[in-house]
């Protein structure tokens, strides 16, 4: 009986060193599962302190109804900014409702939502007309897969959205998979295969979550990024929208810069026509931004704040290439692109493939909403494929 007795204690500490390794890391395993959120835009307004946990816990969540072929849920999660700051971001997690008949965990793609604009009113949790659903979102589902699709971060909660600043986008795109497995509703298993997938500024928010996740989510199973119409040179797309006709798109990622940076001060830099743009517009939608269509930069400045240092810092703080994915990754681009240049994400694809990257590059006869249109049945295809385990072509 002593000799049982012994063996009894060994067991338990053994038992109770191996709970308390469990719990180290952003996701404990015997956290009770997450409260159900309040209804209406309140389910966007984090509580204050954000609770402890660590990126991509789920502070709060709600059902969401009418989803056809699929369940839904909202989620708010957490996440980091920017600037390494604790942050609560919202988005959406939809799983189809027939089962998983693959092989192995049911794959999950991370969605980077394209340009809906910066004021809360737009995010794409908030169901305005979704352009991208019908040939992504839908297409996916039906194939079996899990999407997850982050509002970033301020579109939808507090603060102004940081529009185009990479550092925020590629966390809250990671961390919205983290969010997904950690929803028990939900039903999904993490390690299983995950894909990131965006096209314009979704495709810089993609391309960052490919770069940053080896150190930032070294255990998720990324097996495939997809980015079309990617942003990659902050600085060469600014040059490239200045006077021209989707010069709008340059006044929100100024915005969203300087949402991301405070120490930026934009307001220092502009003049009366700026300041009354500046304070009317952080709650513009993608739709507005065609009314400023031919702008200069110096119609709305009495200095030029992207040629400054602090801002040429925070430029080059988010230009892509700078690092390497470790998944391969499918990069497309329109040959008549008029609102991303073409130049700057051919440089991308340089890049990637001199560091090694396997990268499937391909270019469409279209401009930038062609582009998107035409690229769906490839981009379905080559995640379809990394899924599926098939051995992947590259194009360097």
């Amino acid at each position: 009986m002593r000799s049982f007795g012994k063996t009894w204690r060994a067991f338990a500490l053994v038992v109770v060193a191996a709970l308390s390794l469990s719990m180290v890391g952003s996701a404990p395993v015997l956290a009770a599962d997450p409260p159900q959120g309040p209804e209406g835009d309140a389910f966007y307004t984090p509580p204050s302190p954000l609770p402890e946990g660590g990126n991509g816990d789920v502070i709060w969540w709600r059902q969401l109804p009418g989803q056809l072929g699929a369940r839904g849920y909202l989620v708010l999660y957490r996440s980091t900014s920017a600037t390494g700051t604790p942050i609560a971001v919202s988005g959406r997690v939809l799983v189809p409702t027939a089962a998983w008949t693959g092989a192995g965990e049911r794959p999950i793609v991370s969605v980077a939502s394209g340009t809906r604009g910066i004021g809360d009113s737009c995010a794409p949790s908030k169901f305005q007309p979704d352009y991208e659903k019908p040939l992504f979102i839908d297409a996916m589902l039906r194939k079996g897969w899990a999407v997850a699709i982050t509002d970033y971060e301020g579109l939808g909660t507090p603060g102004t959205h940081t529009y185009v600043v990479g550092q925020s986008e590629g966390r809250s795109v990671i961390d919205a998979v983290r969010a997904a497995t950690r929803l028990p509703a939900a039903g999904l298993a993490s390690g299983g295969p995950v894909a990131f997938s965006g096209y314009s500024q979704g495709g810089g928010g993609a391309a960052w979550a490919g770069e940053l996740a080896p150190s930032y989510a070294p255990e998720l199973d990324v097996v495939g990024i997809t980015a079309g119409g990617t942003p990659a040179d902050l600085t060469a797309v600014s040059q490239f929208l200045d006077g021209s006709i989707g010069f709008g798109f340059l006044l929100l990622s100024a915005l969203g810069l300087d949402a991301a940076y405070p120490e930026l001060d934009l307001p220092d830099y502009l003049n009366a026509k700026g300041r009354e743009l500046y304070e009317t517009q952080q709650g513009a939608c993608v739709d507005a931004v065609f009314g400023y269509a031919f702008g200069h930069i110096a119609d709305y400045t009495t200095s030029n704040p992207l040629a400054e240092p602090d801002w040429q810092a925070r430029l080059a703080e988010n230009e892509l290439g700078t690092r390497a994915p470790e998944a391969p990754i499918y990069l497309f681009h329109g040959l008549g692109d008029e609102i991303i240049p073409l130049a700057q994400a051919q440089e991308l694809r340089s890049r990637y493939c001199a560091a090694g990257v396997d990268v499937q590059w391909a270019t469409f006869l279209g401009e930038h909403v062609t582009t998107l249109v035409f690229s769906a049945p490839d981009v379905l295809g080559y995640l379809g494929d990394r899924f599926a385990g098939k051995p992947v072509k590259s194009n360097c």
